[in-house]
């Protein structure tokens, strides 16, 4: 029997409100809490992601570890340049560094980096 259910992911970021709403647009999971310092996404099957404020949020500076990313969110879509068109009207930019074909790495509006796979 499991101790707990539904894990959730939480990222630090200035803006939880922003963020969630950012993420509720890109994955279409409706926000069900928020808060002035936290906000959660949850999908009708269960998955979520919450949003903790952090005053001092130092983004991370991928690909390099001066600002560790320490852990990013991949997603899969069945066409990368409709996404890629549709997280960029969302409010996401592209990094310049682009290390592979299949997957395109973007930062959000607080600046994780979080990747567009093809399926």
């Amino acid at each position: 029997m499991a101790i707990a259910r539904f894990p959730v992911v939480v990222l630090d970021c200035p803006d939880p409100h922003r963020l969630a709403q950012f993420y509720s647009d890109l994955l279409d999971w409706p926000v069900v809490r928020d808060e002035d310092d936290m906000c959660f996404i949850r999908a009708d099957y269960g998955d979520g992601i919450g949003f903790q404020k952090v005053e001092s949020f130092n983004p991370p500076k991928w690909p390099h570890q001066d600002v560790p990313q320490q852990m990013h969110i991949d997603v899969d879509v069945e066409d990368l340049d409709a996404a890629e068109a549709a997280v960029l009207a969302l409010g996401a930019t592209k990094h310049e560094h682009q290390p592979g074909t299949t997957f395109r790495v973007f930062l959000d509006p607080a600046g994780h980096p979080f990747c567009l796979c093809s399926g």
